[in-house]
């Protein structure tokens, strides 16, 4: 179970925290890898972990706010290995502010990313699963955008829209054997939620029912779940891996 052997993965974000955890869970399962991060360094340096772990992988940098950038790296993707199976649009950012005082900028930035760029990503691997009349694509959003939080609102309509691009491409893709789906995080334990008050860490612990916040690991084990062949009659789905958090 959970083989992937042989699939070719991309994962955006991939240098660090979920998206790291998500890279090396892939290449435990056997896929190769290619990591993509704006951070070309410390996605280098991931891959080469990868790599000497046992792994396939290789790190590309790539601007996922750029689409002649997402283009060149897929294109390098598709010269080296011939296919992609497996899209996974990890990258985000966050700028947070309440409404009243968010600048336009800030909105158009978490937008370009979060949103835009899940976009722009998928539709260049479009052509590519088509023909294979087959692939994985899968989006990660997050339990802000199913439920808001105060002061995220760029956030929110990021990841709430990226649950409605999902929902619409399973539809399209479906008579070509692709699939589309979210996996929503809720409080995972990161390098951004650990720089958290302790204070502050305790009252969004007690938020959820299991008790904790989540792992990268936790998310990454849904997300290699949902590109392996035993989740191919899943699509359009949002997998909530939130403790519970929001049901």
């Amino acid at each position: 179970m959970f083989d992937l052997t042989g699939k070719v993965a991309v994962v955006t974000g991939a240098s660090r925290g979920i998206g790291r955890a998500i890279s090396e869970t892939l290449a435990r399962q056997g896929a190769s890898v290619a990591l993509t991060d704006i951070l070309g360094d410390a996605v280098g340096q991931t891959a080469r972990e990868i790599v000497e772990a046992g792994g396939k992988a290789e790190g590309y940098t790539m601007d996922v706010g750029n689409a002649e950038s997402v283009r060149a790296t897929i294109d390098r993707v598709l010269e080296r290995h011939g296919r992609i199976d497996v899209l996974v649009n990890n990258a985000g950012i966050v700028r947070d502010n309440v409404a009243l005082r968010m600048k336009r900028e800030d909105w158009d930035a978490v937008l370009g990313v979060n949103l835009t760029g899940a976009f722009t990503c998928t539709q260049a691997v479009l052509r590519t699963m088509m023909r294979q009349h087959g692939g994985r694509i899968i989006n990660i959003g997050s339990v802000v955008g199913q439920m808001g939080n105060a002061g995220q609102s760029n956030y929110a309509a990021s990841k709430a829209g990226l649950i409605g691009f999902s929902k619409s491409l399973a539809r399209e893709l479906a008579v070509r054997g692709i699939t589309v789906n979210v996996v929503a995080p809720g409080l995972i334990d990161t390098d951004m939620t650990r720089g958290l008050p302790e204070n502050v860490r305790n009252q969004w612990v007690a938020t959820v029912p299991l008790g904790r916040f989540g792992t990268a690991e936790d998310v990454a084990s849904a997300v290699c779940f949902l590109a392996t062949d035993e989740a191919a009659y899943i699509s359009g789905q949002v997998l909530a891996v939130n403790g519970a958090m929001y049901t």
